[in-house]
Order: C-alpha cells, then sequence, then structure tokens
C-alpha cells in the first residue's frame, strides 16, 4: 500500500514537473523572435503642467507642480514642441461645439482650466476662443496663477489641429462622446484631407463611442481603456495556454512595468502573439491627475522598458521624458533644464 502510494507521488511529480518545462517553455520570450521596429513615443497633450494628483472638485489644474516652462497642454505650441522633442505620435483630446465643431481641449466643463463657466458643448468654437486656457492653474492653492493670461485664444479647433499636424499620427480621445457625436466627428474627418482609416491615427474613448468610430474607420487603431484592461486582466489569467483571451484579438492591451511580471511571455512571446492576432500593446502606467490613461512621468522609467518593445509608450510630461529618449533633440535652454532638474528632484521626493 506504502509502495503504491509513493510510485503515485513520484508520477505526480513527473506530471507536474513535465508541465511546467512545458509552460515555461511555451512562454519563454528569450524563445522568441525579437519584434520589428521601434516604439511609438506618444506625448499625452503634447506639453503641459504636470499635476500629481486631483485639486478641489477634481481640478487638476488646481494641483500642478511649480512650473518649469509654460506650456499649456492641447495648446499647438505645445503639440509643436513635443514633436520637436521627439514625439512620434500626439495623443489630444476633443469635445463637440454647439456649432457642429470640435474643441482640443481636456474637459466637458470650462469652469477648472478657463475663465469660462460651464459646458463646453454649450459654446460655438469662436466663443471658446475668447477664453484664456491657462486661467485655472495654480500650483500654491490659488495663491497665485502663474499662467494666467497666457493663453488667450489658445484653444484649438479640430480644423487647425490637422492643418498644424498633417502628417504626424494622432490618437484622439473621445471620452463623453455620444454616437451622434462621432457621426459628426466622422464626417469631419472625411471632409479634411487626412486619411484616418489606417494604423497610424487611433481613437480612444468609451466603449459605445469606440465601437461606433470603429463602424466608420475599421481601419483606424480604436480601443476603450475598459477593453484594453479587460484585455490585460484576461491574458493574466489564461494566457499561460499560449492562447489569446477573445479581449486581446485585435484589440489592445495596457501594460505598466508593475504588473508585467504576471503578464504570460512578456516581452518578446506576448507581442508576436499580440501582432499575430492584430493587436496594438501600450505601456501607460496609472494616471495621478484622474485621467482615464496615464503616462511616463520620469527618465528613470524608460530603463524599465524592454529594448525589443515596439508598440505605445505613452507620455505625460514629454519636457522631461523626452530629452532623455533623444538627446541630440533637446533644445531646451540651460536655464529651462536646471529648472526642469529641480522639477523631477521635487516629484521623486514626493512619490
Amino acid at each position: 500500500m506504502g509502495g503504491n502510494r509513493k510510485a503515485w507521488l513520484t508520477g505526480a511529480g513527473m506530471v507536474l514537473a513535465l508541465g511546467f518545462v512545458a509552460l515555461t517553455f511555451t512562454n519563454a520570450s528569450w524563445l522568441a523572435d525579437a519584434p520589428r521596429g521601434t516604439p511609438w513615443k506618444v506625448a499625452h497633450r503634447g506639453i503641459g503642467q504636470y499635476a500629481a494628483g486631483t485639486g478641489p472638485n477634481g481640478c487638476s489644474a488646481a494641483a500642478i507642480e511649480p512650473p518649469v516652462h509654460e506650456f499649456i497642454e492641447n495648446s499647438l505650441p505645445s503639440l509643436a514642441q513635443a514633436r520637436r522633442l521627439g514625439a512620434g505620435m500626439l495623443a489630444v483630446d476633443l469635445v463637440p461645439t454647439a456649432d457642429g465643431k470640435f474643441a482640443v481641449f481636456r474637459d466637458t466643463a470650462l469652469d477648472c482650466r478657463t475663465d469660462g463657466k460651464g459646458e463646453v458643448r454649450k459654446r460655438t468654437m469662436d466663443e471658446l476662443k475668447q477664453l484664456d486656457i491657462g486661467y485655472g492653474y495654480t500650483a500654491d492653492g490659488g495663491k497665485s496663477f502663474p499662467l494666467r493670461g497666457k493663453g488667450v485664444g489658445a484653444m484649438p479647433s479640430l480644423d487647425e489641429l490637422l492643418a498644424g499636424f498633417p502628417d504626424t499620427p494622432i490618437l484622439f480621445n473621445l471620452t463623453g462622446f455620444t454616437p451622434s457625436d462621432v457621426d459628426q466627428l466622422a464626417r469631419t474627418l472625411r471632409g479634411s484631407l487626412r486619411d484616418v482609416d489606417n494604423s497610424r491615427d487611433g481613437f480612444s474613448g468609451d466603449t459605445p463611442a469606440i465601437r461606433r468610430i470603429a463602424e466608420h474607420f475599421p481601419n483606424a487603431w480604436a480601443f476603450s481603456v475598459e477593453g484594453a484592461k479587460a484585455c490585460q486582466s484576461d491574458y493574466m489569467l489564461g494566457g499561460w495556454t499560449g492562447a489569446l483571451p477573445d479581449s486581446c484579438r485585435g484589440g489592445t492591451m495596457l501594460v505598466t512595468m508593475e504588473n508585467s511580471l504576471f503578464l504570460w511571455g512578456w516581452p518578446n512571446r506576448l507581442i508576436q502573439r499580440m501582432e499575430a492576432q492584430g493587436g496594438h500593446m501600450m505601456i501607460a502606467p496609472p494616471a495621478r491627475d484622474g485621467s482615464p490613461l496615464g503616462g511616463l512621468s520620469l527618465p528613470e522609467q524608460i530603463g524599465e522598458i524592454p529594448s525589443t518593445f515596439n508598440g505605445h509608450i505613452l507620455i505625460d510630461d514629454m519636457w522631461t521624458v523626452g530629452p532623455a529618449l533623444h538627446p541630440s533633440l533637446d533644445k531646451r535652454r540651460d536655464d529651462e533644464i536646471e529648472r526642469a532638474e529641480a522639477g523631477l528632484e521635487r516629484r521623486r521626493q514626493s512619490q
């Protein structure tokens, strides 16, 4: 009886050992071919003021770090500077207006960042052009407003964005869009000279809006944050089999370097699996300012990304991370670099 039990345990141990070996080889990244291509550096809203949290009423403009530059997110100068610092793609927010146009602006309401009040979609584009988009930014609880008066007339329209960056890949954020908003956006994009029905441009937003935009532009990259997070969690549970879950097939997976340890076959094998099914991968650390998506905010985070990663890297602070990625493109003045380094040191101490 004891001999039979011992033999059974020995056999079971051998089966488990063989299973472990098979599992290891199935998900071994080093056995997969190195992915082709280089990553896309995505400047989140261009270059803006970094907020480590949310202020009163969820207004991140009221909780920024002491400014080390004067750029305002989602503005044309901000987006142009991000390109000069090496961004290969721009991620911008769109909001519908009362006259059937689209403003490039983060919030659905004006109260947080501007000297206006109420919903963006209840104003015409001409009315929005009268506002100061730097009005509400403060780093000391409202004692001073260092960008006030510097953003008058600086809220871009979608038409201006498309004209200013005709050859730059753009990730359009459609958070808060209704299906009719999406239909209007599709008409606007078709009426422009830009062909967005390709793999270079992309759309993010709520699930209903993404489903609708995919109907209009089936070849464009389109994802919801909910869907991308579902892909990640589903793969963490079942990726050991070597198969992608349905949520990842043709979809997008969000990766933080913290959870990459639990992603089977990371990085090369997983990238191979996603590419084989028409999927995309984006490295996007958790947001600190209440945004649905967050990005890199410290240069040292670059070192945590595998050299073979060829997907999208979302960058929240292109002003400091961009030059670390592309030192040859760093055109900042010495005093600007000094202020940026001081700001980084404060950020590191607070985290």
